[in-house]
């Protein structure tokens, strides 16, 4: 299954400024796995010691966000888009 992700400006060093990979996967952490294998560095800034997301990372297929769906098991349809989105705080 063929899936479209979406890296934000602060990761694309990571893909040589590319704004858009895609990979296969079937499932949240399919994908981010398949993300990792052509372009390394990913995972360690995503995924926390447990396997789950980082609290500051937010990831959103099509227009949900995962934290309230099925997380790294949420399901990703063939030809959807994956977005990473980092959290924002400040004051």
């Amino acid at each position: 299954m063929s899936v479209s992700i979406r890296i934000p400006t602060t990761l694309r060093t990571l893909t040589a400024g590319e704004s858009s990979v895609t990979v296969d996967g079937s499932t949240v952490g399919e994908v981010l796995a398949a993300l990792e294998v052509v372009h390394p560095g990913f995972a360690e800034r995503l995924i926390d010691d447990n396997g789950g997301l980082r609290r500051f990372v937010n990831v959103f297929v099509a227009d949900d966000d995962v934290r309230f769906l099925d997380g790294m098991a949420t399901p990703v349809p063939d030809g959807e888009t994956v977005s990473i989105i980092p959290a924002v705080a400040g004051g």
